[in-house]
């Protein structure tokens, strides 16, 4: 007779899987909760005590750690030796193990830490020949329409089953691992080790070329993401770039009390803006550079409104990201059958940035933007009044999330101009100004990082800006200082700079 072991947390559907197996022959052994919850649909079960000899004991610390438990499972019965070592000591074969494992990351602390299961999941994987484990809720059906069409689990699904209960056990000591990190007393922000488990939960229309094969992958150390909660009203499916973009486009949006649109092309932002309404938003952050938001990604940090979804609608866009949407937005919208729309919360905060690199990842701590910090001190005679203050802190915060060289141009709390990505400082300059053409005039420049000489400025400058505002910390600083004063406009050093590569 064939022997189903079962010790699991959660108990939804083991009954049925465990009274099945029961019918077509099967011997049903398990302790504390899970013995009730299947003895309750009237199956016989013999208690993990009565198998062992020994109670559960330690505050049920200790029930299955036991040699006729681990031997059960270990056991190669083609072996003499262990063949004669199980008839020595009277173990069993256990040719069926069903584990799933206390719910760490639900509830951090040391009671949830779980031990006598990932032993017992690790011992049958390790002996995936002969033992099927089951970790996971949704395999029940299948490995019980297997055994019931084949009388037992045959060797792929064995040896897939502990593929997924190694992959179990390896992600639960990672979140152990985090736990103890996030609570302990280093004050180091990086940890002395990185353990990452990672879960695939989207496969994407393609990867960064169609040519490429791309998936999202969810984080099942902690609690699941905002991308989790997403909700896809229409649209073609995501594609690598769809979701590296609405990312984000959705992290700036979301930066902004105030309502606000984010339009981003290749993950720079190509239109920023906030003003009284989603709608008025979203006309002024498409109207900072029209042609790059062609094909671009929208993110709004309000709800969409049917205004905005009339304005929006005639221009070609990938992907529109927002709190929610009203039902005559959606209807609008609706005319554009490929268009992306999704409802999604704001982004949750990332832990750390990380880049592959041979052998081994780049880690770093997370880019945090501070507005009006300590350090922040103007350096020139001539100060931003109120209105340039709000539009230097509005810069300040795009430009953060442009790739480097940044520079971005604004007016009214709106973006007017953005040159990303160059290899100097001046060309990016030169560009935001050209795509401002003219706008620019009476408004702010944000720098990402100083200005190595004061050309960079003086294109500045020369697009009209009345106010400055970079990190400070070139050699040649008292250059650009003087430049800025012989311009008659205002310059704020913030201390820090926010290169994005």
């Amino acid at each position: 007779m064939p022997t189903a072991l079962f010790s699991v947390y959660d108990k939804s559907g083991v009954a049925e899987f465990a009274a099945a197996l029961h019918r077509l022959g099967w011997r049903i052994v398990s302790s504390g909760g899970t013995a009730r919850e299947i003895a309750a649909t009237g199956v016989e079960v013999t208690d993990v005590a009565d198998l062992t000899g020994v109670p559960a004991i330690l505050g049920h610390r200790v029930v299955t750690l036991h040699p006729r438990v681990h031997g059960g499972l270990l056991a190669d019965p083609t072996d003499a030796a262990h063949r004669a070592d199980m008839e020595a000591h009277g173990i069993e074969p256990i040719d069926l193990v069903v584990v799933n494992l206390y719910p760490f990351s639900s509830d951090p602390g040391i009671e949830l830490i779980d031990i006598g299961g990932p032993a017992m999941v690790r011992a049958a994987a390790k002996n995936h020949a002969h033992v099927a484990v089951v970790v996971n809720t949704n395999d029940y059906a299948p490995v019980l329409d297997e055994i019931t069409s084949t009388g037992s689990v045959g060797e792929a699904t064995r040896r897939r089953l502990a593929r997924d209960a190694f992959s179990t056990t390896a992600g639960y000591d990672a979140a152990i691992v985090r736990w103890l990190d996030e609570t302990g007393d280093d004050d180091d922000p990086l940890p002395r080790t990185v353990h990452l488990s990672l879960e695939r939960a989207e496969v994407l229309r393609y990867g960064e070329n169609p040519h490429q094969v791309g998936a999202r992958y969810r984080d099942t150390t902690s609690p699941r993401g905002w991308w989790d909660a997403t909700e896809q009203h229409q649209g073609k499916a995501l594609s690598y770039l769809n979701l590296y973009d609405t990312e984000s486009a959705s992290r700036l949006v979301h930066s902004f009390d105030d309502p606000g649109v984010v339009v981003v092309k290749h993950a720079n932002p190509c239109g920023v803006a906030v003003a009284d309404d989603i709608g008025e938003a979203y006309v002024r952050a498409n109207a900072c550079d029209p042609v790059s938001a062609f094909g671009g990604i929208v993110a709004a940090n309000r709800p969409v409104t049917a205004a905005m979804a009339e304005d929006l609608a005639p221009v070609f866009t990938e992907v529109v990201v927002a709190p929610s949407f009203e039902p005559a937005a959606l209807e609008i919208l609706s005319a554009k059958p490929n268009l992306r729309v999704l409802s999604a919360p704001a982004p949750d905060a990332w832990r750390f940035d990380l880049r592959p690199v041979g052998g081994g990842l780049l880690v770093q701590t997370a880019d945090e933007v501070a507005l009006d910090a300590a350090d922040w001190r103007v350096v020139t005679a001539t100060e931003p009044d109120e209105a340039l203050w709000a539009d230097l802190r509005f810069a300040w915060r795009v430009c953060a999330a442009v790739s480097s060289n940044a520079i971005v141009y604004a007016r009214d709390l709106q973006a007017v101009g953005i040159g990303a990505g160059q290899q100097n400082r001046l060309d990016s300059a030169r560009i935001a100004a050209t795509r401002a053409d003219g706008r620019a005039e009476g408004g702010v420049c944000a720098s990402d990082a100083f200005f190595p000489f004061r050309d960079g400025l003086d294109a500045a400058v020369e697009a009209g800006v009345r106010a400055v505002i970079q990190p400070g910390g070139s050699v040649r600083d008292d250059e650009v200082i003087a430049a800025a004063d012989e311009a008659g406009i205002a310059m704020v050093f913030t201390g820090r700079r926010h290169f994005r590569h």
